[in-house]
Parts: structure tokens; C-alpha cells; sequence
């Protein structure tokens, strides 16, 4: 939207399909691009009207929730239009069929309030307080209780989104115009809005466990981890998370979550304590429950593994960091092998770089992703991403779905 007469004719057409439009003010960033205007569409109707007239003019597009994620991925290499999806909200709750439909804008900490009247929950911890729906699902990232209820991708039953042309398209539930071929709730799940807009999403629900106990070391000899990862896998305790936290400086601590009912659920507390020296029991979550590593400046690592080498993978984590001199903290999910580092924003991006570099050659190829960079580590030209198998399939998809790379061009991997 370079000269004014073009800016005023492109925003008296989005005005005209209901979407306020405004100039973008300094923290209107995806990573380090700067956007030139905020475009906010009441409805999934406008939102399509709005990605149309966006692929007309050859504008990129950025969705944004509430911004809580917008740092994740590489800077798009354009960013003229976010798409603000706050007004992308409601919630349309089948408590009977334990189903939810919730427009992309609302938050999660909302949709879990209007479930739990229902005593039920969508059984995702969101790993940053603020996420909405889109941004949940655009990240990727399920938490502690996937290790039982499985990542968010297998929690979505359908899908509304627009497609860079402006066509609204759906799967599962009411379509709207269904994409043959395709399972769109696992494309767009952990795609970063490069696939398409999404406006809702529709996903199956779990009645809330009547009781919970969580059982705690606080300090677990790193050469014990492995063994005791596997009796706990081997009991019938049906343990729903397991938790490491590791943070830098300190020794790890695991901590186990069993739900159910209030009859059985201090039996299966006790198997699970006999299991872990020193273990205390409480019906309490830690305040750092399903949250990321780190602080919202420190840049971000994620390693998914097979579950008997996650103890073997955070401690070549620690040991990439200690190299380098660097205290990393790692935490995340032991029980289904999804683990988290987090690296001081502070650190010099070479040092940073460096520790990125020998931790990949200390894991399995392709293991190993930056979910979130410092700017200066990304002006240092880190690889986010690594080594990407099937990434010609990824770009044929990007291609096929967005063919004028409208959608957050270059966040994704291989500069998707």
C-alpha cells in the first residue's frame, strides 16, 4: 500500500466488506517486519472479502491473535496487512456430544471457563496465558496432557479457514466448501498461518476428571532418569502427564499428574510415589504448568524424541549449553517426548549459534526446531528448522494452497 491514492482505494474497499482498517503502529511486527496497516474483519464473510482483495493488490498477509506467538518462526520477507482476529470469537458448545466450535479470536483461558460450566475441557495446556484458538492451533504446541489425550492436530474435528484467493473452506462438521484430499486440521496445526486464514475450529472435548494428584521429586539423579521414566510408563497407573523440569543451574525434578475418579485416585498416587524417592503428593499444579522455559525474551528450542532417549536429550541440551558456556533450562513432556530449551536472550547470537550447532549433532536429524529466535540471533542467520524431510511436499502443498505465497511468506521451514 506504497502510494496514498492506492492505500485510500484498497481501504475503501475493505472498509466497504465491514473491515476497520488502520495505519500500523510500532509493535504492529511479525518478528522484525513491520507491517504497513492492521485490517480487523468482523466475521469469517469479511475475512475472506479482506484475503482476496489482499491477493488482488499482491499484499502479504499476517494473522495475529493476541500477539503472543507473532515472534515464532523466521520474519516474513513482507508483512504488508495483519489481520487482526480478535473479533473472530463465539463459541457454540454441543455438551451433549462433547464438542466445541470456537471462532479462531477467542481465547483459550475464555473457552475454558464456558466449558468447565459444563464440566468439561478441551485437554490442551497452552504453553502462553494470552493464546487464542488460531494461535493455538497455528503453533502447535499441546503441553503436559498430550502424552494421554494426544497433541492438539488429534483433538480438531474440523476446520474453518480462507484460502489466500478468499475462498472459505471447511472439513468436518458444516462445510462450506470441503478442500478434497486434504486433512486440513493437520496442515494448518503448527503451520504459523502460512497455509491459511483460520477462522474456526471445531474440536472434541473430555468431561473434567473429578480428582487429580500430582506427585513431585524435586531432585532426581540425572543417571536415574531413564530407568524411572520407564517404571512409570510400566505401571497401571495411567498417569495422564509427566513432566520434566530441569531448570539451568539446578537438578531435575519430574512431576506426575494422575486424573480420574475420587475412589481410585490415591491408590494410583501411591504406586506412582513408590516409584520416586523422596516424592511429595498434592493436588496443585506448579504455577509453571505447561508453560515454556525460559522468559518471553529468551529464544526457544524443541526437540521431539523417542520417549526412552528424552532424559539422554535434555541432558545434550544442557551439556550443548554448559559447552558454551551457558546455563540452559529445559522442560516439557518426558512422557511423550516433546522437551523445551530455553537460551537467555542476552547470549551473544554466535554463542547461541553455537550451542544450536552442537546440540543437533548430539540428536537425531530433524529433532531439533527453534520455535523462537532473538532478533539478533536471527540476524545471525540461524537455521530455525535444520534438516526438513518431505520439505518439496511441504513447498507443493504451500504452492497448491497459497500459489502467490500471500500468507506470511518465509515463516515457515525452508522459507515457506
Amino acid at each position: 500500500m506504497e502510494t496514498r491514492p492506492r492505500t485510500e482505494r484498497i481501504t475503501a474497499e475493505l472498509e466497504a466488506d465491514g473491515v476497520r482498517v488502520r495505519p500500523a503502529g510500532a509493535t504492529d511486527t511479525a518478528g522484525t517486519a513491520a507491517a504497513s496497516h492492521v485490517c480487523t474483519p468482523p466475521d469469517a464473510e469479511a475475512a475472506a472479502s479482506l484475503l482476496a482483495t489482499a491477493q488482488r493488490h499482491d499484499l502479504s498477509v499476517v494473522a495475529r491473535g493476541n500477539a503472543s506467538k507473532i515472534d515464532w518462526g523466521y520474519p516474513p520477507r513482507r508483512c504488508d496487512l495483519i489481520v487482526d482476529t480478535t473479533a473472530l470469537t463465539g463459541i457454540s458448545h454441543a455438551s451433549g456430544d462433547l464438542i466445541v466450535q470456537a471462532g479462531a479470536g477467542t481465547p483459550v483461558a475464555e473457552l475454558q471457563e464456558e466449558l468447565a460450566r459444563a464440566g468439561q475441557r478441551l485437554t490442551v495446556d497452552t504453553a502462553i496465558p494470552d493464546s487464542t484458538v488460531g494461535g493455538l492451533v497455528a503453533a502447535g504446541v499441546s503441553g503436559p496432557r498430550r502424552m494421554l489425550h494426544g497433541p492438539v492436530r488429534d483433538l480438531i474435528i474440523g476446520m474453518t479457514t480462507v484460502r489466500s484467493d478468499g475462498v472459505l473452506t471447511s472439513s468436518g462438521g458444516t462445510v462450506v466448501k470441503n478442500v478434497a484430499g486434504y486433512d486440513l486440521g493437520k496442515l494448518h496445526t503448527g503451520a504459523l498461518g502460512t497455509l491459511g486464514l483460520l477462522t474456526s475450529v471445531t474440536f472434541r472435548l473430555h468431561p473434567l476428571p473429578p480428582a487429580s494428584r500430582l506427585i513431585t521429586a524435586e531432585r532426581v539423579a540425572p543417571a536415574h532418569l531413564r530407568s524411572l521414566l520407564a517404571d512409570i510408563r510400566a505401571c497401571q497407573a495411567v498417569p495422564a502427564a509427566v513432566e520434566l523440569d530441569w531448570p539451568a543451574g539446578a537438578p531435575p525434578g519430574l512431576h506426575v499428574l494422575v486424573e480420574g475418579s475420587s475412589g481410585g485416585i490415591d491408590s494410583r498416587a501411591a504406586d506412582i510415589a513408590g516409584l520416586m524417592d523422596g516424592s511429595t503428593v498434592t493436588d496443585e499444579l506448579p504455577e509453571w504448568w505447561g508453560r515454556l522455559p525460559g522468559s518471553p525474551k529468551d529464544t526457544v528450542l524443541k526437540t521431539t524424541v523417542p520417549l526412552s532417549e528424552a532424559p539422554a536429550a535434555a541432558a545434550a541440551l544442557r551439556d550443548a549449553g554448559r559447552d558454551a558456556g551457558l546455563d540452559v533450562g529445559v522442560r516439557g513432556s518426558a512422557g511423550a517426548g516433546v522437551l523445551y530449551a530455553a537460551l537467555p536472550g542476552t547470549a551473544d547470537p554466535a554463542t547461541a549459534a553455537s550451542v544450536l550447532s552442537r546440540a543437533r549433532d548430539s540428536l537425531p536429524d530433524g529433532a531439533l526446531t527453534v520455535l523462537r529466535a532473538s532478533p539478533e540471533l536471527l540476524e545471525h542467520g540461524v537455521d530455525l528448522w535444520g534438516d526438513v524431510s518431505g520439505l518439496e511436499l511441504m513447498r507443493a502443498v504451500k504452492d497448491r494452497l497459497d500459489p502467490c505465497h500471500t500468507l506470511a511468506p518465509g515463516r515457515f521451514a525452508g522459507g515457506i
